[in-house]
């Protein structure tokens, strides 16, 4: 008998120890999926430790593994990341390897495991055929026989490469250099930059016949678009089923077969959101992350880790043996990225300005909000002369997208007579209004409503509406341009059925819609070939927010927005994007007119470093949730209490040292309440990553520690994006 060191799902937060053992009747190899027991239950887990030589009392008191899935171990290579990524993001090992496994794996047993790999290898046995639905899809993203639905690029019909550009032949060229660093594709949207991310798989895959390529994309109503193009071109050419998806609208079978196929090296290409970073993929050489100053490749719940972040480590820990190549793209990237390529050199950078068959970037005009008569706004609040471009357009065939981030009709009802708001009664939030089934809507904890017909506090039958919303944004549209323009609305309501996402983007492709009004999910990855009008109907909301990272998001945001303009070359001579601003002369709106994201990163980067922000300095959040906000943040002045009196940390108390790590007073997250339960924080800060990593890591146990009575949980938040 042998002792045998397991991880399981268990929080860092809970009492139980990281790594428990169990005895088993052989040695078992690092990285074995074994079924264990825990209290009542009977739950998934890794062997984390080679097998421990214990004395038959020892082995006595232990429990004994249940069974043991027959698949080939996770390995070293996988086990290692997890542990880097557990000790990084200080979670525990188990709680991020359950995370990287497909959920239905966690409830087979022994016999039910068995039977689905028996059933896959059948299903192996006969060859993968493309349904003619499947390649009508297909045509339909792709919008025409000529291009595809995504977003750089255009390749013939029948997924067939195109001629590559001077410049991307230049990148490609560099990304067969020995150079081991990180690359950062710093590509104009529409420049291309999916065609040299499919030529350097192409390139990998076909130097050896085992490799794998990862491709991370930030949305998961991206992928349907990725997954046709990447499909047509790998497939064609490695063979059928050699590229899957990974993301967690997928079934659990789906989920499961795809992470069978990467694990087992059957597939060669795994095209997924954030989570596939931790796929178990032995043979990998090649990881490509999308957009990657997307916040979506950062955690916000559960284990919190990057995945852009974690896909550079997983890179430069493969080692030389098994070099990975990794590739991050994007028009408008994270400050931290842009700071690495250029002012620490710590990444290459790899420049495509252009964009293909010399389309040009559309022209910005900023449309001055304060001189603009009220009385002649229309009632989605757009100005009269950007009304009578969209008619314009709409009228010669080209399409236009409103850019709205505010789902609903309006985003709150209120009394004229009092102060009566439709606030959220569970969170420090107002109710939505949406007109469509006319409900109040909270858009944190769900909670739907009923409109009422008078003010609750006060009687009045006039309510009236703040802000507007997409809904309304429609309404508006719909009467100005009247049956002969078809309008489409794209958000989150509007995409909640099964399929209704991809056949609406369908639809815009084709060219069966005039004007798309959308939130963020539109802006971004999306090649519409007919839109020459982009125009953001209210920006200003962003932009003086406490947040230091507000301004980044915003230009991305808006850049990307800007970028689905005039993409065909044909039509980019008369590409606009309009802004509608109270503030025309902010130093955002000028370099976003500009097209000259360096400058704008530039001041972001002097003001950072002025004021010894990230990248400058290293930040973690401790965020607590209880039943009341006096018992939150109670209990994160207690773990405060414990840094400042412990002897342990004496080393991080010195404000003279290079190790001095800061805690700011604990406060109320800015959405305090959500589904009644009060959210506290507090911010720790230092100059050295590893100052911070090394107190957070002697903190923990305290954390473990303290008396929770009313504190529901906390959780550590390492480089938090949002304070």
């Amino acid at each position: 008998m042998y002792g045998v060191s397991v991880v399981l799902p268990t929080p860092a937060h809970s009492r139980l120890p990281e790594v428990l053992s169990y005895r088993h009747s052989a040695s078992l190899p690092l990285g074995t999926l074994v079924r264990v027991p825990l209290g009542a239950r009977e739950l998934l887990g890794v062997v984390w430790m080679p097998a421990q030589g214990m004395d038959e009392p020892e082995l006595a008191t232990l429990k004994p593994i249940t069974s043991v899935l027959d698949v080939p171990p996770l390995g070293k290579a996988w086990v290692d990341l997890i542990r880097f990524a557990a000790g990084y993001y200080q979670r525990f090992a188990g709680e991020l390897a359950m995370a990287a496994l497909p959920p239905q794996l966690r409830d087979l047993d022994e016999v039910q495991f068995a039977r689905l790999m028996k059933k896959r290898e059948k299903m192996m046995s006969f060859p993968r055929r493309r349904e003619s639905t499947d390649v009508a899809m297909d045509s339909r993203l792709r919008g025409n026989d000529q291009v595809t639905g995504t977003d750089d690029g255009v390749i013939g019909g029948n997924d067939a490469a195109c001629e590559l550009s001077p410049e991307q032949e230049q990148v490609l060229a560099q990304l067969q250099s020995d150079d081991p660093r990180p690359k950062l594709l710093f590509g104009a949207t529409g420049s291309g930059k999916t065609e040299v991310y499919l030529r350097r798989i192409e390139q990998v895959l076909a130097a050896d016949e085992k490799a794998q390529a990862l491709v991370m994309v930030p949305e998961i109503n991206l992928t349907p678009q990725m997954e046709a193009r990447f499909q047509g071109r790998i497939e064609a050419r490695f063979g059928a089923g050699t590229v899957v998806l990974m993301h967690s609208g997928m079934t659990p079978a789906q989920r499961t077969a795809s992470w069978l196929a990467a694990h087992l090296g059957h597939a060669r290409l795994v095209l997924g959101t954030r989570l596939a970073v931790l796929a178990s993929m032995p043979h990998l050489r090649l990881i490509v992350v999308d957009e990657e100053h997307d916040p979506s490749y950062k955690s916000q719940d559960g284990s919190r880790y990057s995945a852009r972040d974690l896909a550079v480590y997983r890179a430069s820990s493969s080692g030389s043996s098994e070099r990975i190549q990794v590739i991050l793209g994007s028009a408008t990237p994270s400050i931290e990225t842009w700071h690495n390529a250029n002012g620490v050199g710590r990444y290459q950078r790899l420049d495509m300005p252009s964009r293909i068959s010399s389309a040009a970037m559309p022209k910005v005009r900023l449309v001055d909000m304060r001189l603009q008569q009220k009385g002649e706004l229309m009632a989605g609040g757009l100005a009269p002369a950007l009304m009578a471009a969209i008619t314009e357009r709409a009228e010669r065939g080209e399409q236009t997208l409103l850019f709205l981030n505010r789902r609903g009709y309006a985003p709150v009802l209120n009394c004229g007579s009092c102060e009566w708001k439709s606030a959220c009664p569970n969170c420090s939030a107002n109710q939505v209004f949406h007109k469509k089934d006319r409900r109040l809507r909270c858009h944190h904890c769900s909670l739907t409503t009923s409109v009422p017909r008078q003010c609750p506090l006060c009687g009045n039958l006039d309510i009236g509406m703040q802000g507007r919303g997409t809904e309304q944004l429609e309404e508006m549209l719909v009467a100005q341009l009247g049956t002969k323009f078809r309008v489409l609305r794209l958000d989150a309501d509007s995409t909640s059925a099964k399929g209704s996402l991809e056949a609406q983007m369908a639809s815009v492709h084709a060219g069966e819609v005039d004007v798309l009004v959308g939130t963020q999910m539109v802006t971004k990855g999306h090649d519409f070939r007919r839109i020459t009008l982009v125009a953001a109907v209210n920006p200003d909301s962003a932009l003086f927010a406490a947040d230091f990272r507000a301004p980044e998001r915003l230009f991305s945001l808006l850049m990307q927005a800007a970028g689905r303009a005039g993409r065909d070359a044909s039509m980019s001579g008369q590409a606009e994007v309009w802004l509608q601003t109270q503030h025309p002369q902010h130093l955002l709106y000028k370099t976003l007119a500009a097209h000259d994201y360096p400058a704008f990163a530039a001041t972001q980067l002097a003001e950072r470093e002025a004021a010894a922000m990230p990248p400058f300095s290293y930040q973690a959040l401790v965020r607590a949730e209880g039943r009341t906000q006096e018992l939150a943040q109670a209990f994160l002045d207690s773990a405060a209490a414990v840094v400042a009196t412990e002897p342990e940390f004496e080393p991080w108390r010195d404000p003279a040292s290079k190790n001095y790590v800061t805690l700011y007073p604990a406060v109320p997250m800015p959405m305090q309440r959500i589904a009644n339960v009060e959210r506290a924080q507090m911010l720790v800060e230092a100059p050295s990553r590893m100052a911070l990593q090394r107190m957070l890591a002697s903190w923990q146990p305290y954390l473990r520690e303290l008396k929770t009575t009313g504190v529901l949980r906390w959780a550590l938040d390492v480089d938090p994006l949002t304070i």
